[in-house]
């Protein structure tokens, strides 16, 4: 079966479109972003959710989004217009599901659920569309763990911090005020093996403010964070590319371990200091981060 998703791909940036907004649907192709997500939601009033939805819907089966990512940030489904969501998109061949206010792990049960039944009555082989889990609440962030587990379907688990911080009755400031959460989704997503993505900076002018939040995100481990506006998509990817210092330790622990095995040496070393599995991993891991990137780079 192929699949229209995968779990193992570069998300630094998720850029929100409004689904009732044509003109950004359609520009939404020519911005770096790494993953594309027209919104259904929020950004969409109720009177013009059908509009949105049949926009998003013309969307997917007309325009040509080269290797983006596709997700659609859906209703929830105890509105009743996350169903109508998912009937339209499924369908069109829609990458990802994002269900917004997840709280539990029945939450994302429940969407995959009738994500199958659409896929078995449309005849799409059952498994094809992603899903991501958008955690909003106390109990979403206390569930993280849970949630991250309950779909073999999930790429990745996203904080959405407005709803959140209005559940414990705060609102955004530095950052500390969302530093539980963001650990609590951060170790669940590395639970369960998938991507750990933030929440957006919504102050589009505050270019420094959003590049220390970008900073504090890369040290936590976080793989990307959703944006809501383009100009945001550069300072997001330069801040998430490992340094040059960092890349070239990386580069010699790998040329270590290379040189070790050679000899067939069972211990590799660098810098008098024995190289353990962690480093390899985290070398391996800025490696492919790098390539990446500049691999991204060369397609644009």
């Amino acid at each position: 079966m192929e699949k229209r998703y995968t779990k193992e791909r570069l998300r630094r940036s998720m850029m929100f479109v409004p689904g009732n907004n044509p003109g950004m649907i359609a520009d939404s192709r020519i911005y770096n972003a790494d993953s594309i997500m027209f919104d259904l939601e929020d950004s969409v009033s109720y009177t013009e959710k059908d509009t949105a939805r049949f926009l998003v819907y013309n969307a997917l089966k007309t325009l040509n989004f080269g290797k983006k990512e596709i997700v659609v940030r859906i209703n929830d489904l105890a509105s009743g217009l996350g169903i109508k969501d998912l009937e339209a998109i499924v369908p069109a061949g829609v990458h990802v599901v994002r269900l917004p206010k997840t709280d539990s792990a029945q939450d994302v049960i429940d969407c995959e659920r009738e994500i199958e039944r659409i896929e078995k009555e449309h005849g799409i082989p059952v498994g094809s569309t992603g899903m991501m889990a958008a955690i909003e609440s106390a109990n979403g962030v206390l569930n993280a763990r849970e949630i991250a587990h309950a779909s073999d379907r999930l790429i990745g688990i996203a904080l959405g911090a407005e709803d959140y911080v209005t559940d414990l009755k705060t609102t955004r400031a530095d950052g500390t005020e969302l530093l539980f959460a963001r650990s609590m989704i951060l170790n669940g997503a590395r639970s369960a093996g998938i991507a750990a993505l933030d929440t957006v900076y919504s102050d589009v002018n505050n270019e420094e403010g959003f590049i220390a939040e970008c900073t504090l995100i890369k040290k936590l481990g976080f793989d990307g964070k959703s944006v809501i506006n383009p100009r945001q998509i550069a300072p997001l990817h330069k801040c998430l590319v490992p340094g040059e210092k960092d890349l070239r330790k990386a580069y010699a622990i790998m040329d270590a371990i290379a040189e070790a095995n050679a000899k067939g040496s069972g211990v590799a070393s660098l810098n008098g200091k024995m190289i353990d599995k962690p480093v390899v991993i985290r070398a391996q891991r800025l490696i492919a981060l790098a390539e990446a990137d500049k691999a991204a780079a060369e397609e644009e």
